[in-house]
């Protein structure tokens, strides 16, 4: 049976069965709002509407750089930038 604590329009959870058995409502409620079905009491899918899913995928699939186009848009260091000075160190004599 749904969970009817839920607002109207908000998302309703099912249980598996409740969903296998009445499919038909679970559709028709997924196009106001995204629907939760749940095996053993925990959430393992959502019935969402097709323009939905179209809207998802898009921003998903949309076009990514590659890492070196992202390395490559970094900001650049100003050319008067100061470089840090390396610390002269002596080497130790080891006993081998």
């Amino acid at each position: 049976m749904p969970n009817r604590a839920s607002s109207p329009r908000g998302p309703r959870q099912w249980s598996l069965q409740d969903a296998k058995n009445k499919l038909s409502e679970v559709i028709g409620a997924a196009a106001t709002a995204p629907q939760i079905v749940t095996r053993r009491g925990v959430k393992t899918a959502v019935v969402i509407s097709y323009e939905d899913y179209v809207r998802v995928a898009a921003s998903v699939e949309r076009e990514r750089p590659s890492f070196e186009q992202f390395l490559l848009t970094a900001p650049k260091a100003p050319d008067d930038a100061v470089t840090p000075k390396r610390i002269a160190l002596k080497m130790r004599d080891v006993d081998l």
